[in-house]
């Protein structure tokens, strides 16, 4: 084994899972950058993230091989990013990848002038030539001879390069008027692309998009739509079936390879089962349908289990491969099943979860949900008692055998955005489904966060092993105040509302775009790179300024500041078109959209959170689908929460009772101590 590079100092764990090879691999960073600059060599910039399956096969076949190094480390500054760090990097440089090549990905390669400029960029390169795509050698050896012998073919690059970042451009300030035609029309443009056999939009590889999926709850809410409610069952109750959930263990995967949801990407990541927890939730609430709880719960069991810190923050990925093999902990063979259930038990299992002896993985089975217990009971001729008992057996005995294989790798860094967004799913399911545990797991993050990730009232990005670093980024800020409001509506400690409050506060002052609007992805004071990121698409997370709009309408329900609305509508009013054009892209902004063309409630509560009569009001607030309400409570004569929360403010309780006050635009109707009539008031 060569000595460990530069690498073994950071605490990314994907970075230092390249310390050791061959290559003169730095961080980014000055040192790298001034010695590009001083010797006037080209950059190679390698991005991803660790549980990336492609990542780590380039490694294997490319950065671990002494020749490959060699090439590298004669001709270029080599230096690797975590894309889950550095979000900047990667949006600026996916972006040129995208331009160049027409598709992205990762690992992403992109090769740069000393200026950061990119002038060649792929993703994924083979060892070996295969039919149009190159091997990295030859792709090593061709860059640099160009940018040695050929400096008039790179300058030309560099200056289109320099041309489309410089041209891109902003949306434009706008004076649209934002109607609900706009929010009909982009549910009317997804049925088109609705696949209504097996549920998702469009054809393999097919991802969740939980943020479209809340966007028609909202949609069906708002119109009694029931071609929107039925494309979200569809999916949810597809996905929940398939290989792309973890039928063991809880816990969605990133993605299918296919077009029905059975083999997925086996890595984890924390901010898709955080999205698609709290989108299960309001199927939930909308459907009453019990099998939306289990996957809820299901879900945040396994954050807690597998990817929750001793500290209480919430780890970011599981890999995808272990021992070398993708997907190898999550996969069976017919006789490891029988061989740990015994025959009459196996039967039946594999009745239930599709199990054959040829598999449906490269000859081992990816369990899915084949058959409900009631039809595996008349396929079987067994009672359903016996049949439900036999699969209930099978699943937790398989789930103690796969836990004494080898686990797959897990990242644990802990990132101030994605915890926000796990503080929302887990203050969400407690508030509604009633669960104290993840109560206390949204206030134990949430206190993480703010005691680790907090410096001189701003954020920073990510914590692993002590060391918390880089400055926050605009998600950072958005997605943590998102989760804060969420946990202060489970637990109405006011202390979660004024951290919310604070935290927008500093992203308009850090992140504020003064001339025409919007935000920036990284602050007025962030290290100068080749353009400012400013990403206005919802992907697999959701866009900063997207999240950022919502959190401040639902402050402004609370506290009635026009201001906050107003920034709001100048983020909107711009990606009006194209949100109703093109909804997949904008699923988190739609339903900004949606709040803000709402007319809000707002119900304050004067009771003990305790005391049985003001858990009987809260009940009927909690089980019922309603995102555009906001809820506060406080004790009777509790003068701090009046000062924190304006919708508070006069509000006392009525002959000594839990009250209600069901209010819109701060003026509320008589005030109620039955919960019969606070039914009746909500809408």
């Amino acid at each position: 084994m060569p000595p460990p590079n530069r690498l073994i100092h950071e605490t990314s764990p994907y970075l230092r899972q390249h310390a050791y090879n061959p290559v003169d691999w730095y961080p980014w960073g000055p040192e790298a950058l001034e010695r590009a600059r001083r010797e006037n060599k080209p950059i190679l910039l390698s991005i991803g993230y660790a549980a990336c399956h492609w990542c780590h096969v380039m490694e294997h076949e490319s950065f671990e091989d002494p020749d490959t190094a060699a090439l590298m480390n004669e001709s270029f500054v080599s230096i690797k990013v975590d894309r889950e760090e550095r979000p900047d990097l990667d949006s600026i440089y996916m972006d040129v990848v995208q331009a160049m090549t027409g598709s992205g990905g990762w690992p992403m390669t992109v090769f740069l002038t000393p200026d950061l400029v990119p002038f060649y960029a792929g993703t994924y390169f083979p060892p070996t030539d295969r039919p149009g795509m190159p091997s990295f050698k030859r792709v090593l050896q061709g860059v640099a001879d160009a940018y040695r012998n050929r400096p008039q073919d790179v300058a030309s690059t560099v200056a289109q390069v320099t041309r489309y970042l410089r041209d891109r451009k902003l949306p434009s300030a706008s004076d649209q008027l934002l109607t609900p035609d706009l929010l009909n029309r982009a549910a009317a443009a997804l049925p088109s692309q609705f696949d209504p056999l097996h549920g998702g939009f469009g054809r393999a590889p097919k991802f969740p998009q939980p943020m479209i999926l809340e966007f028609l709850l909202r949609q069906y809410l708002r119109t009694g739509d029931a071609q929107a409610l039925r494309i979200v069952e569809r999916t949810l109750q597809r996905m929940a079936r398939g290989g792309i959930y973890d039928q063991l263990g809880g816990g969605f995967h990133r993605y299918s390879v296919d077009a029905i949801w059975l083999v997925p990407h086996f890595e984890k990541m924390l901010y898709d089962n955080a999205q698609l927890a709290w989108v299960y939730l309001y199927a939930f609430q909308v459907t009453g349908d019990a099998f939306y709880r289990r996957i809820v719960e299901e879900t945040l069991d396994y954050v807690l289990r597998e990817m929750t810190s001793s500290d209480g923050g919430f780890y970011a990925t599981q890999d995808a491969d272990s021992e070398g093999e993708e997907g190898k902990f999550y996969v069976w063979s017919a006789e490891e099943i029988r061989e740990a259930l015994g025959a009459d038990d196996a039967r039946l299992f594999e009745l239930a979860y599709g199990v054959t002896e040829h598999g449906n993985f490269e000859g081992k089975n990816i369990l899915y949900l084949a058959r409900e217990p009631d039809q595996v009971a008349t396929e079987a001729g067994v009672s359903i008692d016996v049949a439900r008992a036999a699969i209930e057996r099978g699943r937790r005995l398989l789930f103690e055998r796969r836990s004494t294989r080898v686990w797959p790798g897990r990242d644990e860094k802990i990132l101030t955005s994605w915890n926000g967004l796990m503080i929302r799913a887990m203050a969400e399911a407690a508030r509604v489904l009633g669960r104290e545990d993840y109560r206390a797991a949204a206030a134990r993050a949430a206190e993480f966060v703010l005691d680790r990730l907090g410096r001189n009232g701003r954020l920073l990005r990510t914590y692993k092993d002590g060391i918390a670093k880089l400055n926050g980024y605009l998600e950072d800020y958005a997605f943590l105040a998102d989760g804060l409001l969420a946990l202060y509506t489970a637990t109405f400690d006011p202390r979660w509302f004024e951290e919310a409050q604070r935290l927008v506060q500093a992203m308009i002052a850090w992140f504020w775009d003064d001339a025409s609007g919007g935000f920036y992805d990284t602050s007025h004071d962030h290290e100068a790179l080749v353009a400012r990121p400013r990403d206005f698409y919802d992907n697999a997370t959701p866009a900063g300024g997207s999240v950022a709009a919502e959190v401040m309408l639902r402050l402004a329900s609370y506290t009635g500041d026009d201001d906050l609305r107003q920034r709001a509508r100048k983020i909107l009013a711009p990606l009006a078109e194209a949100m109703a054009e093109h909804p997949l892209a904008f699923g988190r902004l739609l339903c900004a959209l949606d709040l803000y063309l709402a007319e809000p409630k707002e119900v304050a509560l004067i009771g003990d959170p305790a005391a049985a009569d003001t858990r009987a009001l809260l009940e009927v607030v909690n089980r019922r689908y309603q995102p555009h309400l906001a809820l506060a409570l406080s004790r009777p004569g509790d003068v701090a929460a009046a000062q924190a929360i304006p919708l508070l403010r006069d509000r006392p309780a009525v002959d000594g009772k839990a009250t209600a006050y069901v209010c819109q635009n701060f003026v509320c109707q008589l005030p109620t101590t039955e919960p019969g009539d606070l039914e009746r008031q909500l809408p």
